[in-house]
């Protein structure tokens, strides 16, 4: 099956946040968006046709989770990542974040510790102080332009009262795909001080492909494994699991996702939570999607990830030849690059006039990432490689020109 992901599809005034809303975010609509983490590609067609089927259908009531829609995801997770997952630990949510939130709510009382790994997706410290839980930071380590763990540092967190510990597998934004050696320490020392964990493996699927996946078998690059994190724990740990297909498929819009919540106390401690909030219901084409994805996008993952990979490949290339005082942080997983822009010798502020006021390219400014986040900006690649190369050119052109 083909697939075109080089096609320009306009998303002019259809309430895109990351089309209509960037005259908001970034005080001018005259800027190249490549921000929001949803992705400028058509969602696969069995999404669309389920979607359309359902929408043809005039009545749009109440609407439950049907047992083929656990059954879809189940599949999915046991097929692709080698998970098997049991019908009753499922918990369904209204999106990743809301999870994050309610999670925090959920296994952590007022004033305790809860632990985060910046630069870490902004929502992880929300959730801990909207919550007036003690946020305890975790930062990872940069050596060599790769990412780290700070495990001695991570022991001294866990120590100093943390009840929880929220993780992001694989990372955004830096694009780590923890190895099984890096998650098994990591279960050791929340073991240890018997920590939960919210491990948060939104961008599970999203990782480059190796030889066996790719159309040109004398490319050069082997891919990394997304080990889940939960197929490495014993029955006493403490680990809930945050999936959607809204990353995967391009269907973030549609605010739906899956908890997976093996120990029975959580998972009612959770339900609690979301039933407080009148979270329980969703609408149809919600579910409708979901499982059309789970159950038919694939091919399209498939054909996607090969887009991804070479688009992230342009990228490496053209700043090494054209813009070597930027550096990419190398991803294994996610369609969101860490850019280094250190070198550029410029404030946070002074970068987020360049890229926006200056080169007029959207891109999510590293400070808003936290700690170790100053001087690093993130790109979303997942938007036609023309549109790529245009904003590479305008940064380009606008530092050859000072």
């Amino acid at each position: 099956m083909s697939f075109d992901f080089a096609k320009i599809i306009a998303r002019d005034d259809t309430a895109s946040v990351k089309q209509d809303g960037r005259a908001g975010y970034f005080g001018t609509s005259d800027i190249l968006p490549l921000w929001v983490a949803d992705m400028d590609f058509s969602a696969p067609e069995a999404v669309i046709n389920a979607l359309t089927q359902r929408a043809e259908h005039p009545v749009y009531g109440y609407s439950f989770y049907p047992e083929s829609m656990y059954d879809a995801l189940i599949s999915w997770l046991k097929s692709r990542h080698g998970w098997t997952v049991e019908r009753d630990w499922i918990v369904m949510a209204p999106g990743v974040v809301t999870s994050l939130f309610a999670s925090v709510m959920a296994f952590t009382e007022q004033g305790d510790g809860v632990i985060v790994q910046p630069p870490v997706y902004a929502p992880f410290f929300s959730a801990v102080t909207t919550n007036q839980r003690h946020l305890i930071e975790n930062p990872l380590m940069l050596v060599d332009d790769v990412y780290y763990i700070d495990f001695e540092h991570l022991e001294r967190c866990a120590a100093d009262g943390a009840k929880m510990l929220i993780f992001c597998s694989p990372h955004n934004p830096v694009g780590r795909v923890w190895s099984k050696a890096e998650l098994e320490q990591l279960l050791a020392i929340t073991r240890r001080y018997d920590i939960t964990i919210l491990s948060d493996e939104i961008h599970a699927d999203l990782i480059y492909p190796d030889l066996k996946h790719t159309e040109n078998p004398t490319e050069n690059y082997i891919g990394e494994q997304h080990t889940t994190l939960a197929m490495l724990a014993s029955k006493s740990d403490k680990i809930i699991t945050a999936v959607a297909p809204s990353k995967t498929f391009n269907i973030p819009g549609l605010g739906l996702s899956a908890m997976i919540v093996p120990n029975p106390a959580q998972r009612t401690a959770l339900k609690k939570v979301f039933d407080s909030l009148h979270l329980s219901n969703t609408n149809p084409f919600s579910i409708a999607a979901f499982e059309a994805a789970y159950r038919g996008g694939e091919a399209w993952l498939d054909a996607l990830l090969i887009y991804l990979r070479d688009n992230r490949d342009f990228v490496s290339n053209y700043l090494k030849n054209n813009i070597p005082s930027i550096r990419l942080i190398q991803p294994q997983g996610t369609y969101l690059l860490w850019l280094d822009c250190r070198d550029l010798k410029m404030t946070d502020l002074q970068l987020e006039a360049f890229f926006v006021k200056e080169a007029k390219v959207g891109l999510n400014l590293g400070k808003s990432f936290g700690k170790g986040g100053s001087g690093f900006m993130r790109l979303n690649i997942a938007s036609p490689r023309s549109v790529i190369a245009e904003a590479l050119n305008r940064i380009a052109t606008t530092l050859n020109a000072r």
